[in-house]
């Protein structure tokens, strides 16, 4: 019965389903941990005021976010250190998020449940979200302008969400003369400047140049100037506003309104209230920029980044692999030298990707750009131009990483062309390219983009080597800007794989980024789902057309 059984066929259907069972279940358990993760981290969470019993016996209090709780039992609870009861079972600690990190050294503390003597949710408690320290937790007292107390008691909360306001649109201000009015002047100068160069490396500079470069200098500088006297102004107008809050030590903190982000009071907050907070965080996550070494802010410069990278690689690959299978399946002569080139692409495949990084760097980097600088951009020496990592350089070392795969799939779908349709093609008077260029590829377009799909879904999450050929921590601009020549291909940029690393294991505060890490996991994820999904539209428009045709 059993050898029937197993003739049949039926274990190893069986097998087949509980393995790709399994694979789903952990596939949506990871998800799952990600998005719960991820999803819940810009959601208000409640102030918590504790009366906390420390080791010395002084009772204290201490408020902030009730992050995490952790049980350990009693055996292992006295092997670390801890004094246990006798009829304590098992050890109960809370993760605080405490922020004040600029009055305590740390954002996070550990506390023992047996030691709380008292918990309460007072209304008052406020969170001020600040551009440097992270949180601040603590309750209002005044608002002050110039140092002059303006508001205080019940009344300076509305005083204080006016004055924000304020501060908010003047810091967009700044932000906007700094990095788009007077970084134009500032990039312009420097052009100005390389352009000088290679003039007097070409031996063409002149009284009259040097008249002509001198007005158009001194221009830039009147720009400039104003945009200096403008930005001091807005400065002086940012700095007159502060808040004054105190602690839970009770001591008095004075915090300028230009170093904060939000203020808000959990605790007041109903549910509408909470999901129009949890929006706003939510867009600032998406369209900031990062800061306080990337635990906090947005990751916009990473989002874009990444989409940039993979559209330049899914470029750059897809002509040269589909050249490739071409060649090898309609015009290589099939023999042993043909089937070594696929031995060698399908090898290529299961290369570490750390050595394609190691070669880009290699050779695109040093010899290639390095050669480049020193032809078209000599006026730049000795800084480089092209002869450093950059965006350039990623798209084209991940196009080489998955080159392999857009080429076997092309391979494959051109095998899967019938004979009979090239046959009739050239029977009614088209030549061989015409037969290839109108019938056989769009045919097999389904299979390049199945291809382009698997290359874009390995390309967006590459960390290793970038690394080493344009990758970085920060980048001041992003590599598309309004400035000649728009798309710099040689500007570094941030890529969402590098930045969950950097924070994840580079962050000098491990629980403050822990939280960003899985909603950044969850961003590119869903980054790498929505370039997938677009590529498979786009197949299975294709599939749809040509069904005909194949029938």
């Amino acid at each position: 019965m059993m050898k029937t059984w197993f003739k049949s066929g039926s274990p190893w259907i069986w097998l087949n389903a509980a393995a790709v069972s399994t694979c789903l279940i952990m596939v949506v358990g990871v998800l799952g941990l990600i998005v719960a993760r991820g999803v819940g981290h810009f959601w208000a969470s409640p102030i918590v005021s504790m009366s906390y019993q420390e080791d010395d016996g002084q009772i204290k209090t201490i408020i902030g976010e009730h992050v995490d709780t952790t049980v350990t039992p009693a055996a292992m609870a006295k092997s670390t250190g801890f004094k246990m009861a006798a009829n304590e079972d098992v050890l109960i600690q809370y993760l605080i998020k405490t922020g004040n990190r600029d009055l305590t050294g740390s954002d996070f503390r550990w506390i023992q449940e047996r030691n709380v003597k008292s918990q309460a949710e007072p209304a008052d408690l406020i969170v001020v979200e600040r551009r440097e320290w992270g949180n601040f937790y603590g309750k209002l007292t005044a608002v002050k302008e110039n140092d002059k107390v303006i508001a205080e008691g019940e009344k300076a909360w509305d005083v204080l969400q006016d004055r924000l306001k304020i501060a908010l649109d003047l810091h967009e201000q700044i932000a906007h003369l700094e990095k788009k009015e007077i970084g134009a002047i500032n990039y312009a100068l420097e052009q100005l400047r390389l352009e000088q160069r290679g003039l007097e490396l070409k031996n063409k500079w002149s009284a009259e140049t040097a008249t002509e470069f001198a007005n158009r200098k001194a221009a830039y500088d009147v720009n400039y100037k104003k945009y200096q006297t403008e930005l001091a102004d807005l400065y002086q107008k940012v700095r007159r506003d502060s808040l004054i809050a105190t602690t839970e030590s009770g001591d008095e903190l004075a915090i300028p309104l230009s170093k904060v982000v939000d203020i808000f009071q959990p605790n007041k907050m109903g549910l509408f209230a909470k999901v129009g907070h949890y929006v706003e965080k939510l867009s600032e996550f998406l369209s900031e920029d990062p800061r306080e070494a990337n635990t906090e802010g947005g990751i916009f410069p990473a989002i874009f980044g990444t989409i940039m990278m993979v559209i330049m690689m899914s470029i750059i690959v897809t002509p040269f692999g589909v050249i490739a299978a071409v060649y090898l399946r309609e015009y290589a002569k099939q023999g042993f030298t043909t089937r070594l080139i696929r031995i060698a692409v399908n090898n290529l495949a299961g290369v570490p990707s750390i050595v394609y990084g190691v070669f880009g760097l290699g050779f695109f980097v040093y010899i290639l750009g390095g050669s480049i600088d020193s032809i078209f951009f000599p006026e730049a020496a000795p800084a480089p131009v092209y002869g450093t990592p950059g965006l350039l350089w990623a798209s084209i070392t991940l196009a080489l990483l998955t080159l392999p795969v857009v080429i076997v799939s092309t391979e494959e779908g051109l095998a899967r062309v019938p004979k009979a349709i090239r046959e009739g093609s050239l029977a009614l008077g088209a030549t061989k390219i015409e037969t290839l260029w109108k019938t056989v590829l769009p045919m097999a377009s389904p299979a390049m983009m199945t291809g382009l799909i698997l290359a874009v879904a390995r390309a967006a999450g590459e960390v290793a080597p970038l690394m080493l050929v344009g990758v970085v921590k920060l980048a001041p601009t992003l590599p598309l800007d309004g400035n000649y020549p728009f798309l710099h291909l040689d500007r570094k940029f941030m890529h969402l794989g590098f930045h969950i690393y950097d924070v994840g294991f580079q962050s000098p505060n491990v629980e403050a980024a822990r939280p960003l890490v899985y909603a950044t996991s969850l961003l590119l994820v869903l980054v790498i789902i929505g370039l997938n999904l677009a590529a498979i539209l786009i197949r299975n428009h294709l599939r749809e057309k040509y069904r005909a045709l194949e029938g």
